[in-house]
């Protein structure tokens, strides 16, 4: 019998991709849930069933999950309020796991965050390594929204820096820090786990259709990790960015950037090691990573330049 998959957050960044990932799966029956409801009609598209669930209200998820072989979650409240953030993603990921055992569902599929570890250095780490920290009201309930689906038997996938079409988070960080500095960065060779949000769709839409019945955590990343120096050298030369002939260390970054909390911020970041492996996704998921980060990178370029211009002011 053909599976049927339903996606939450099928309108979302990473969400979009799990769908195009779903819709290139021949004979694949797709019921897409959206809270927004000016799009709850035109999101499913040709094949697919859209229903309307929001994770804030438990009582419209009744019956969303009927018939459904699998769940896809990538919905999820990302900011910094809190209270959102809770009933969101940690009491709306409760009900919506709670909804898909009642309706028989064999498979849960969570999208997560590497986030929920908190602040690094990681190097190499596997899953099951380290606990987590997190630190943002956003990881906290992310992480809180992980126990639920775990309970439930169900697959957490954690990746780390997620580009392409759709990215208003990973790369435009990237662009507004870089901006700060007027600079790249030379000599940092922290390294760091990305993926192409194209191929983690591939992954989330694997792990819900495995016949090898996956469960647990899973670090989803491309399992050769970038340098720090390397990521931003990248973005500044694809994107064909003003900042990119002047180069500064971690040190003279530091001082550049003296009283700017949040590039501070992100440059502490930057500047340790925030590598996660896991050697066991492709295997489990049928899936492969596809192209490292600067030949997947020159593709989704144009995009990134169509939407950021100069890069962001703040």
């Amino acid at each position: 019998m053909t599976p049927r998959v339903l996606i939450t957050g099928a309108t979302g960044f990473i969400g979009g991709h799990a769908v195009a990932a779903a819709r290139a799966t021949p004979g694949l029956r797709l019921r897409l849930m959206t809270h927004r409801t000016a799009l709850a009609a035109s999101a499913g598209g040709p094949g697919a069933e859209t229903v309307y669930g929001d994770l804030a209200d438990p009582a419209t998820l009744r019956g969303s999950c009927e018939g459904v072989d699998a769940v896809i979650h990538c919905a999820s409240w990302i900011g910094g309020d809190e209270p959102t953030a809770r009933s969101v993603n940690d009491q709306g990921t409760r009900a919506l796991a709670e909804e898909a055992v009642r309706c028989g569902v064999t498979r849960i599929v969570y999208l997560s965050t590497a986030s929920v570890y908190g602040r690094g250095p990681f190097t190499g780490l596997l899953p099951g390594q380290a606990d987590p920290a997190p630190a943002s009201a956003t990881s906290l309930t992310r992480a809180a929204a992980e126990q639920h689906v775990l309970a439930a038997g169900g697959v957490v996938v954690r990746p780390h820096l997620v580009y392409g079409a759709g990215d208003r988070w990973a790369v435009p960080g990237l662009v507004a820090l870089v901006r700060q500095l007027s600079a790249g960065l030379t000599g940092c060779g922290a390294r760091h786990s990305m993926i192409d949000a194209e191929a983690l769709g591939r992954a989330l839409l694997g792990a819900a259709l495995s016949p090898k019945e996956p469960a647990g955590v899973y670090h989803v990343n491309h399992p050769e990790p970038v340098s720090c120096s390397q990521l931003l050298s990248t973005v500044l030369d694809e994107l064909r960015l003003p900042w990119g002939a002047a180069g500064v260390d971690v040190a003279a970054a530091r001082e550049r950037l003296a009283g700017v909390p949040y590039a501070l911020h992100h440059l502490g970041m930057l500047a340790v090691d925030h590598w996660f492996a896991d050697e066991r996704v492709g295997q489990d998921f049928d899936w492969e990573p596809g192209e490292g980060f600067t030949t997947a990178f020159a593709r989704h370029a144009p995009w990134y330049r169509r939407h950021l211009g100069g890069g962001p002011s703040r």
